[in-house]
């Protein structure tokens, strides 16, 4: 069984075809697909989405691409929101949060406030995180040492393996997904041969980063089988053997997930 750990699934890009699309990665091998929603308004879409489909969990964050139109009281919404289903049974976490210092002209300090203000609630309701880290790795490893959420995914990982060694010793795992296919993205290509192989997840990020076969087009999750084909070929593992411990990471660092396949 495969887990893609991070598909927005509730994406318009999906809204034509989104029960072909899970039907597809079904059939691929996909036993369990996790939504990180990215701002308010799709926390019920993402919610709704686990609701209907078993094999379907939700996480509940703001994205740092969208504080700047968030409004303040997103937080206060998000804290009793996680409250109020803080027993569902595929809640997955806290996501997608972090920070990002790519994108021009966003606001910094308040990227910092609602990512530190996440964290929090990571903390106090012992949720994991899945973590946008562009170009921020060190000022989001600052912030886990800080607030030490249980566990978590750095998802998209791009930085260097010492910094991938220190997420792994706060507890992420690190995601691989489509980038991990272009043989032109050799830093991300060289971690998929090195780091541990109690640390590797997988992911799609789907309708986004499609693997090297879609790009330009749209990624979906049932790409996974042949993102982790690429894995496999990268570690010398057998397919087999990649699925089999990419499940049992992801299980250890979104525990809901234990219940999956």
């Amino acid at each position: 069984m495969l887990i893609d750990t991070h598909c927005h699934l509730d994406a318009p890009e999906f809204d034509a075809d989104r029960d072909a699309v899970l039907a597809t990665a079904r059939a691929n091998g996909v036993g369990a697909i996790v939504i990180p929603a990215v701002f308010r308004h799709e926390w019920d879409d993402a919610q709704a989405l686990a609701d209907a489909h078993a094999d379907v969990y939700f996480a509940l964050g703001i994205h740092p691409l969208y504080v700047d139109d968030a409004a303040d009281d997103d937080l206060d919404a998000l804290r009793q929101r996680i409250e109020a289903v803080r027993h569902h049974p595929r809640l997955a976490g806290i996501g997608e949060i972090g920070l990002d210092h790519f994108v021009p002209g966003l606001d910094l300090v308040r990227q910092q406030r609602f990512f530190e203000a996440q964290l929090a609630m990571a903390r106090d309701f012992d949720l994991p995180v899945i973590l946008h880290t562009r170009r921020s790795v060190d000022a989001v490893t600052k912030q886990l040492r800080r607030y030490r959420p249980s566990s978590g995914i750095a998802h998209a990982f791009n930085g260097s393996p010492q910094q991938a060694g220190i997420l792994i010793g706060l507890g992420m795992a690190i995601g691989f997904g489509g980038a991990m296919t272009f043989e032109r993205a050799r830093n991300i290509r060289r971690l998929a041969c090195s780091l541990p192989d109690d640390c590797l997840v997988l992911e799609t990020d789907a309708p986004d980063i499609p693997p090297a076969w879609v790009h330009p087009g749209r990624n979906a999750p049932g790409e996974l089988a042949r993102i982790a084909d690429v894995l496999a070929g990268l570690r010398n593992h057998s397919t087999a053997g990649i699925a089999a411990l990419t499940t049992r990471n992801a299980r250890r660092v979104l525990p809901v997930l234990q219940a999956a396949g």
